[in-house]
């Protein structure tokens, strides 16, 4: 591309200045002669052609600064700005010459400005005083000769062409510079994404194989405590019978002439409160085994060490119940938990992973409390085919900067070595494979609100994230 700008514009208030201007840059092409014309038509040669002399420049004129202003500002409107100007230095009674430059170039820093003086007093450091003149500004002094005005009309409309010329390309360059890097941002968003994706499938991948392992802990467990569990708590069973026995045969023996030298014995036995002690010893060791055994099986609840990754039609407060007590050493000493449950229908899930879910909600809510012992609130309720779980706390609350992160893999504000930040993420990853939505809600000070909402049925088979690091 080419740019074409011949236009000049001529700020003078002499008349005769421009007079002479016009001849020196737009010169009239020469009448033909006679001879001429009649060679022409006898010979049949061509007229003669234009000099480039003649192909000149484009000349307008104003008499003083405010109108040469004017000019240019109408130029620009119009998309056909000058290349250059010729610009008196004395215009009385109007702006001079320096003035009027200094609102031609507010109105186009491109104009190149050629300053016409005859008086020896105006410097170049006198004009630099008042101009950033740069290399946008020459000095012709008067009287000027007519081929040096040509030069410079030449030189400076065509050093405005090649710097137009210049800009273009620059700003071509710019334009696929920026588009090339808009691409390459675009693909390296989409390979970071593609990273942390897998990253994201991959910590799942291990909080599954961590499952499975703490199921066959459990299993094992389960199997060897509930065996001597089992024979513990028959023989309590038995031996509080024994007891019972011994008890009424020790009554009827007291009513007998034959107990009364043995009254100092029983009395330094403490045969009354043994007979008293003793029942509430074996109603608190029988509780103390059901205890036991009903942590066991809370642990297989938790785990579902038997189908692990089967997905199931479970109760929804049967696995928040089994983790709590899972849970309940870590929450005894921060946060008092209170249920608030709703009418929830069963749901169809990986039972183990909504498990990890509602534990790491608690978990994270009784971190939340500080030093302070806190409350915990574990809502249920159901709608439109969906049920939902709230896991509210009233700890310190999450800031607003941090609340967009919280689900990004790896990011915690806990110290180093106190977390690592795959808790909420994992979390969220399965509620997104259970094709549910989790939500938070938090105000610093108040509390958070974590609500976990999921279909009662799967509309399709979701696949496991094996399947999913596979694909």
């Amino acid at each position: 591309m080419t740019l074409q700008n011949r236009r000049i514009l001529l700020v003078d208030d002499m008349p005769t200045i421009h007079d002479d201007f016009r001849k020196i840059l737009c010169p009239q092409a020469p009448a033909k002669s006679a001879l001429e014309a009649t060679r022409a038509a006898l010979f049949g040669d061509d007229p003669p052609k234009a000099t480039t002399a003649t192909a000149a420049f484009e000349l307008d004129s104003a008499y003083q600064g405010q109108e040469g202003l004017a000019k240019v500002q109408a130029s620009l409107r119009e998309g056909r700005p000058y290349a250059m100007a010729f610009v008196d230095m004395r215009m009385p009674p109007g702006w001079d010459g320096v003035e009027t430059i200094e609102h031609l170039w507010r109105a186009d820093p491109r104009l190149q400005v050629v300053i016409c003086t005859a008086y020896s007093d105006t410097s170049w450091d006198e004009i630099f005083q008042r101009l950033d003149a740069r290399d946008r500004l020459l000095i012709l002094k008067k009287p000027f000769d007519n081929v040096e005005v040509r030069q410079l009309a030449q030189a400076l409309t065509t050093k405005w062409q090649m710097t137009q010329q210049a800009a273009l390309q620059i700003d071509s360059l710019e334009a696929a510079v920026d588009e090339r890097t808009h691409k390459l941002t675009q693909a390296n968003e989409a390979l970071q994404a593609e990273i942390a994706e897998r990253k994201h499938l991959e910590a799942q991948l291990v909080q599954q194989e961590k499952l499975a392992s703490i199921g066959q802990l459990a299993a094992g467990v389960a199997h060897e405590i509930n065996n001597p569990i089992g024979y513990i708590f028959s023989n309590v069973g038995t031996l509080e019978g024994y007891l019972e026995d011994l008890f009424r045969m020790l009554d009827a023996y007291e009513q007998t002439p034959a107990a009364l030298p043995l009254r100092p014995l029983r009395e330094e036995l403490q045969i009354g409160y043994l007979k008293d002690d003793v029942p509430s010893l074996m109603r608190e060791t029988k509780e103390g085994v059901r205890r036991v055994r009903q942590i066991v099986q809370d642990l297989k609840d938790f785990s579902h060490v038997d189908s692990l990754q089967e997905w199931q039609v479970v109760q929804l407060h049967q696995g928040i119940d089994s983790t709590l007590n899972v849970v309940g050493s870590e929450l005894r000493y921060k946060a008092d938990v209170v249920k608030e449950y709703g009418a929830v229908p069963e749901i169809e899930c990986l039972s183990s992973q909504i498990n990890q879910v509602v534990m790491n909600l608690v978990v994270n809510a009784a971190h939340a409390m500080g030093e302070r012992r806190g409350r915990i609130v574990i809502r249920t309720g159901s709608a439109d085919g969906e049920a939902w779980f709230e896991v509210a706390d009233d700890g310190s609350g999450i800031p607003k900067d941090v609340l967009p992160r919280i689900f990004d893999p790896f990011f915690t504000t806990k110290p180093i070595g106190k977390g690592t930040g795959l808790g909420l993420s994992l979390s969220y990853g399965i509620v997104q494979k259970h094709q549910g939505r989790i939500t938070v809600d938090s105000e610093i000070g108040r509390g958070t609100t974590f609500r976990v909402t999921l279909p009662l049925r799967r509309s399709a088979a979701a696949p496991t994230v094996a399947e999913a690091l596979a694909a």
